[in-house]
C-alpha cells in the first residue's frame, strides 16, 4: 500500500541564511507552532555562493550548506519541528546552479577544464558549435588588449586570475609556451603569452555586454552567473537530488517546494521523477498561471506555491470606481503619462519584445538556429530570429507544456499575424515547427518563452505601469483592476473544487510590495482626488521627468511609510533600473538618479515635501490597516494551505528584495503573542499586535479544527453597506471581512446591514463574543474590522504543544 503522507494545514516561511541559520531557525519553532502554523517552510538549503542570503545559486547537490549550519544543523532542526508537532517544507532548485565563482561548483569547473570532453558537460546546456567549440564567459570590462594587464597565469595551481576570477587552465595549455611560476599580465611581453594560453582554453572570456547577443548556455532569466542544468538527463537527476531524496527518506523534509519549474525541458516528467524518489512526497511548484489559465491535470504536485491566491485578494480590496480617476493622475500633470487599461497589451508586447531583441537575445538566436530546416524555405536566420521574438512577445502565459496548451502558441500566431503582417510567412513557418512537442525547438521555445515573460513584464512592464502599484504583483495582470464579492466567491469555489491544497500567500520572498503596504496601496481606490492632489503637490517640490515613476515612487513611499532613508534610496534605484525609462543597469542616468536621490532625501530634510507624504499616509493608513487584516483573514480562511511569509504576522510593509528578506525581531512578536493569550484584545495601530491576533487565532482553528475547513459557500449579507462586507462559510468556520472601509465610512456605515448566521451559537475567536442568527454588521464588526466565526466546540489551544500531547493531559 502506498505511504499515507503528512498534508499541512499551514505553513510558515523561513528565510535560512548564513545570518538566520538552522540553529536559529531551530530556536523558534516553539513560536512558530504557538502561533498556529502547521509546518516550517524553508528556503533552499544546499551549499550556495558564499554570502548568498537566497540560496538560489547552488554550487553543490551534495551537502546542505555549512554556512546555513550544514547536515547536522538540519538535523538538530527536524528534531525540534518533530518535538512541536510540525512538518517540515523544503525549497528546492532544480532548474540552475551557481556559476559565480567557478572554483566553488566541481562540475562549472571541470567542464572550464575540460571542454565537451569533461564528465559533466552534459550536465549543462550549451551550444558549443555557437562558440566555436568553447563556452563563452561574459566576465570582461572590454575585448581591449588593456584587459590582459589584470590577469594573472599561476602555472603552479594551473589557473588564471581576472581580478577576483578565477579560472582553470587546460591540461597541455601551457606546454611549448616557456612559461614558469607566475606571469603578471602588466609585464613586458605578458599579454602576447597569455593570449596564447587563453586561444587553448575550453572557455573564451569576452565582454560582459556580449552576453547578450553571444552567450551559448542556457541560463536563469538573463542571470550570467545562474547556469541551467539538464535534470532531464536521468544521470544529472540522479546527482543533483540524491541529497533532497535522503532529506525525504530520512524524515528530514515531509515535502517539497519546487523552485521555477518553466525553466525544465519537461516539468511533467521531472514532477513524475520526483515523486519516484521521494516516494510521493507532497510538491508545491512555483507555477505562475495567467487569468483562468490551468496547469497540466496529470502533474504530480498538490498545487502551486500561491501567487493566483494573492491576485484575487488583493484586487478584493480595490474600489472599481477609482479606475478612471487613477489613470488621469499623472496624466493631469503631463498628458502624455496618462496610462490606460487598453494600453496594457500594448506596453507588455514592447517591453517583451525589447526584452527578446535585447538581453536575451543570444537564447533567441540559438532558436533560431535550431531552425535550419527553415533555411532551405527562404527564412534566413535573422528571419527566423525575428519570428521568434514576435511569438515571444505575443505568447500569452509563461509557457505551454505540449501537447497542453497548444492553444496558446496558436493565440500567440494570430496576435503576431495582427502585429507584423510582414513577417506572417515566416511566423506560420516557425510555429509549425514548434507545434511539433518531438521537435528540439519547441522544447527550447517553451523553456525560452517564460524568461521573455518574467523579465519583460514581471522586472519591467511593472515599474512602468504606476496607476495602481498593489496590482503589479509577481502573478498578477494589472489591466484587472478589482475583483468583486461574487467574483472572488467563484474563484474560491474553483480553487475548492481544483487544488485544495495549493498554497495561499500573500508575501514572499519575491514580491514587489509587502501585503501591507499593497493594503495601503489600495485605498488610492478610495482616494483618487486625494492621490491626484498629492502626486501633483510633490511633482511641482520634486519634479523627475518621468511623471509615471513619481507615481510608482511616492506610492511606495506612502505605502512604506514609515521608512528609511537608507530603504527608500535602495528601493527607489532599484525601481527606476528596473522601468529602464529614464535609467538603466547597464547605463545609469546621472542626473536622473540625482533627482530621483535628491527626492527621497526631500522626505526626511524638506519640511514641505514631509508633509505632503505625512497628509497622504494619514489619509491611508486606517483603511489600509483595515484592508491589510481583512486581507490577511481572507488569504488565511479560504481554500488551500495558507502561507505566512516570516514575521509578516504584524504589519509586512517591506519593498522588493533585498528588502524583503531583512532579519525579523521574533522577540517583539512573541512577547505581543503571550500577551494576546493572556487576553489582550490590542487597538488597531502601528504596532501590528491586531493583526497577529488575527494571525494567530486563524492559524490555532485550522490547525486545530479542520474539519471546519471542508467547502466553500458565500454568505450574503443585506442592507445598504452589503458591498462592503465579504463573508464565507468554510464548513462551519465562517469569515467575515469588511472591504472599502473610506467608501464605507463615507456612505455613513454600516446602518441596517445585517449578515444571517447559522441559530446555533457561535464565537468570535478573535474577539471572545458570541452571536447567532441574524446579526447587524456594526455591532459583529464592533472591535475589529474583521470576524471569525465557529462552533462554541471549537476552543483555541493557547499553548505550543503539539495535537497528541494535549490530548494526553
Amino acid at each position: 500500500m502506498p505511504q499515507q503522507r503528512r498534508l499541512p494545514r499551514s505553513t510558515y516561511r523561513l528565510q535560512i541564511t548564513p545570518g538566520f541559520t538552522l540553529d536559529d531557525a531551530a530556536s523558534v519553532v516553539d513560536y512558530v507552532r504557538a502561533l498556529g502554523a502547521d509546518w516550517i517552510y524553508l528556503s533552499p538549503l544546499l551549499a550556495a555562493e558564499d554570502g548568498s542570503d537566497h540560496g538560489y545559486d547552488v554550487t553543490d547537490h551534495a551537502l546542505v550548506d555549512p554556512a546555513r549550519g550544514g547536515d547536522a544543523a538540519l538535523d538538530r532542526l527536524a528534531a525540534a519541528a518533530r518535538e512541536q508537532g510540525l512538518g517540515v517544507l523544503i525549497d528546492i532548485v532544480p532548474n540552475h546552479v551557481g556559476v559565480a565563482t567557478p572554483s566553488a561548483n566541481a562540475w562549472w569547473w571541470d567542464v572550464l577544464t575540460h571542454g565537451r570532453e569533461s564528465r559533466y558537460a552534459e550536465a549543462f546546456d550549451v551550444d558549443w558549435d555557437a562558440g566555436e567549440g568553447k563556452l563563452v564567459l561574459p566576465v570582461l570590462g572590454s575585448d581591449d588588449d588593456s584587459e590582459f594587464a589584470a590577469m594573472t597565469i599561476d602555472t603552479d595551481s594551473a589557473e588564471l586570475a581576472y581580478y577576483d576570477h578565477r579560472f582553470p587552465l587546460a591540461p597541455g595549455s601551457l606546454d611549448g609556451l616557456a612559461i614558469e611560476g607566475q606571469v603578471e599580465g602588466g609585464a613586458d611581453g605578458a599579454p602576447g603569452r597569455i593570449r596564447a594560453v587563453l586561444e587553448r582554453q575550453h572557455y573564451a572570456l569576452v565582454d560582459w555586454r556580449r552576453a547578450d547577443a553571444e552567450l551559448n548556455y542556457r541560463r536563469f532569466f538573463a542571470v550570467n552567473t545562474l547556469a541551467a542544468i539538464r535534470v532531464e538527463v536521468p544521470w544529472v537527476f540522479e546527482q543533483s537530488h540524491e541529497e533532497i531524496g535522503r532529506w525525504v527518506r530520512d524524515g528530514l523534509a515531509d515535502g517539497l517546494r519546487v523552485d521555477h519549474p518553466d525553466g525544465l525541458a519537461d516539468p511533467g516528467r521531472y514532477l513524475a521523477d520526483l515523486a519516484r524518489l521521494t516516494g510521493g512526497a507532497p510538491v508545491w511548484i512555483e507555477k505562475i498561471l495567467e487569468g483562468d489559465e490551468a496547469m497540466p491535470p496529470e502533474w504530480a504536485t498538490v498545487g502551486t506555491t500561491g501567487y493566483d491566491a494573492l491576485a484575487q485578494v488583493d484586487r478584493l480590496f480595490v474600489d472599481p470606481t477609482g479606475r478612471e480617476a487613477l489613470e488621469q493622475a499623472a496624466g493631469a500633470i503631463e498628458p502624455a503619462s496618462a496610462t490606460t487599461g487598453p494600453a496594457w497589451p500594448d506596453l507588455i508586447h514592447g517591453t517583451k519584445r525589447a526584452i527578446a531583441d535585447g538581453i536575451l537575445h543570444a537564447e533567441v538566436l540559438r532558436l533560431a538556429r535550431s531552425l535550419p530546416e527553415l533555411e532551405d524555405a527562404g527564412f534566413d536566420l535573422d528571419t527566423r530570429a525575428d519570428a521568434l521574438g514576435e511569438l515571444l512577445a505575443c505568447f500569452p502565459v509563461y509557457r505551454s507544456y505540449l501537447p497542453f496548451g497548444a492553444g496558446h502558441l496558436e493565440e500567440s500566431r494570430v496576435e503576431a499575424h495582427r502585429r507584423r503582417p510582414d513577417l506572417a510567412a515566416a511566423v506560420d513557418a516557425v510555429s509549425a515547427v514548434l507545434a511539433d512537442p518531438r521537435h528540439p525547438a519547441a522544447v527550447r521555445f517553451q523553456q525560452t518563452s517564460g524568461m521573455v515573460m518574467a523579465k519583460g513584464v514581471e522586472d519591467t512592464a511593472f515599474y512602468r505601469y504606476t496607476r495602481l502599484t498593489s496590482l503589479t504583483e509577481v502573478g498578477a495582470d494589472p489591466s484587472e483592476f478589482a475583483v468583486d464579492p461574487a467574483g472572488f466567491h467563484d474563484h474560491q469555489a474553483a480553487r475548492q473544487a481544483g487544488y485544495p491544497l495549493s498554497l495561499t500567500t500573500l508575501s514572499t520572498h519575491d514580491t514587489k510590495r509587502g501585503e501591507d503596504v499593497r493594503a495601503r496601496i489600495s485605498v488610492l481606490s478610495e482616494w483618487t482626488d486625494g492621490w491626484t492632489t498629492t502626486l501633483a503637490a510633490l511633482h511641482e517640490r520634486r519634479p523627475l521627468g518621468d511623471v509615471a515613476f513619481e507615481n510608482l515612487l511616492w506610492q511606495a513611499v506612502v505605502g512604506a511609510w514609515p521608512a528609511s532613508r537608507e530603504r527608500l534610496h535602495a528601493y527607489a534605484e532599484k525601481a527606476a533600473r528596473e522601468a529602464g525609462t529614464s535609467t538603466t543597469w547597464t547605463a545609469p542616468d546621472t542626473a536622473f538618479e540625482a533627482r530621483m536621490h535628491d527626492a527621497v532625501d526631500a522626505v526626511f530634510d524638506d519640511a514641505e515635501v514631509a508633509a505632503i507624504v505625512q497628509r497622504a499616509a494619514d489619509a491611508v493608513t486606517g483603511a489600509g490597516f483595515a484592508n491589510g487584516l481583512g486581507a490577511k483573514l481572507v488569504q488565511l480562511t479560504a481554500p488551500g494551505v495558507p502561507d505566512v511569509y516570516q514575521g509578516s504576522e504584524l504589519w509586512e510593509l517591506s519593498l522588493v528584495d533585498p528588502d524583503n528578506r531583512r532579519p525579523v525581531d521574533m522577540s517583539v512578536r512573541r512577547e505581543q503573542l503571550a500577551r494576546l493569550d493572556g487576553g489582550w484584545l490590542p487597538p488597531v495601530d502601528d504596532s501590528g499586535a491586531a493583526k497577529l491576533l488575527v494571525t494567530s487565532r486563524a492559524l490555532r482553528l485550522r490547525r486545530d479544527h479542520p474539519e471546519l475547513f471542508t467547502r466553500y459557500l458565500g454568505v450574503p449579507a443585506y442592507g445598504a453597506a452589503a458591498d462592503h462586507v465579504v463573508a464565507f462559510d468554510r464548513g462551519g468556520a465562517i469569515t467575515v471581512v469588511t472591504r472599502l472601509s473610506l467608501g464605507l465610512a463615507g456612505g455613513g456605515g454600516w446602518g441596517d446591514t445585517v449578515v444571517r448566521l447559522p441559530d446555533a451559537s457561535l464565537v468570535d475567536v478573535i474577539t471572545g463574543r458570541e452571536w447567532s442568527g441574524e446579526v447587524l454588521v456594526s455591532e459583529l464588526l464592533a472591535d475589529y474590522p474583521v470576524a471569525l466565526l465557529a462552533p462554541l466546540a471549537a476552543q483555541l489551544s493557547h499553548d505550543a504543544q503539539p495535537d497528541d500531547a494535549r490530548r494526553a493531559r
